[in-house]
């Protein structure tokens, strides 16, 4: 069976059928990175971990060539890839729950009491973070791969070659600029 880092080097030198074996090699890990992400409730988007995955491979698939170097530059782009589709998923709600065009009408205030919760979180911190990413990148990778992507310190050290001290400084003090960013 070949590595994943053998794949994702034939994913890089365009070899036919590399994605395809890519995905169903990484598969597993990628349900487990969705399953994290999307299993606390207060990050609910309506999806459901195969969807969450089926959508970042087409997302894999669409953007052509990729220069990854190993499994860890893999799964931090799929960790983004991810972000990207739940971030999407929320917009997308959030447009058809204000009408996407329609004319208005007037509800059941009970109506609300069914809709999913956090989505406006979600997008109040991708908003955040976005303004982190031009501060301080490393920063905001981090929190991408533990908010979105729901690595643990020990991972995200690893795939950034960066001590878990330091991730967990990143961290705390990202948590704080986040925390400060959200409440203003």
């Amino acid at each position: 069976m070949t590595s994943l880092t053998q794949l994702i080097q034939q994913v890089g030198s365009d070899h036919p059928a590399a994605r395809d074996e890519l995905f169903a090699a990484a598969y597993p890990e990628l349900r487990k990175l969705a399953r994290a992400r999307l299993r606390s409730g207060g990050r609910n988007t309506m999806l459901e971990t195969t969807a969450l995955v089926h959508e970042a491979y087409l997302r894999f698939l669409a953007a052509g060539h990729l220069r990854l170097e190993d499994r860890k530059a893999f799964f931090a782009y799929s960790s983004r890839v991810m972000r990207s589709v739940i971030i999407d998923t929320v917009r997308e709600r959030q447009a058809e729950r204000r009408g996407g065009g329609q004319p208005d009408l007037t509800l059941n205030t009970q109506i609300r009491d069914n809709l999913p919760g956090g989505e406006t979180e979600i997008l109040q911190v991708n908003d955040a973070l976005l303004a982190l990413e031009q501060a301080e990148p490393r920063m905001a990778v981090v929190v991408e791969m533990r908010y979105f992507g729901g690595y643990s310190d020990d991972e995200i050290a690893e795939a950034l070659d960066l001590n878990k001290r330091t991730v967990r400084r990143d961290w705390e003090k990202a948590r704080l600029l986040l925390f400060a960013a959200l409440r203003a």
